[in-house]
């Protein structure tokens, strides 16, 4: 009954810029960390930005300077503001939320969204 949905990804020209929201939503006792991933053809998964709950940072060497990863805590939402966008970016941008679902467990677990396509191209 956990959902993580990602949206906003598209087709944008280098310099150009994009806001990626990911929402965690259903059964949901308490939402810990959350981050983006990211994963390009031919290229393994890599770290793009994460935040916790109390809302501390980190980012990958190589979008430092030009992500912002943000969150409502209220609504369960993380955000990623990518500005100035470069070909490089281009890849397959994956949600994942540490979740304690509501349940017998009480244990937490890591949930994907489906990736949203980001294109930079000119």
């Amino acid at each position: 009954q956990v959902q993580v949905v990602e949206s906003g990804g598209g087709l944008v020209q280098p310099g150009d810029s994009l806001r990626l929201s990911c929402a965690a939503s259903g059964s949901i006792f308490v939402a810990n960390t959350m981050g983006w991933f990211r994963q390009a053809p031919g290229k393994q998964r890599e770290l793009v930005a994460s935040i916790t709950g109390g809302g501390s940072t980190n980012y990958g060497d190589s979008v430092k300077g030009r992500f912002t990863i943000s969150r409502d805590n209220a609504k369960r939402t993380v955000y990623l503001q990518m500005n100035d966008l470069k070909p490089e970016d281009t890849a397959v941008y994956y949600c994942n939320a540490q979740v304690v679902p509501m349940g017998s467990s009480w244990r937490q677990y890591d949930y994907w969204g489906q990736g949203t396509q980001v294109t930079v191209s000119s």
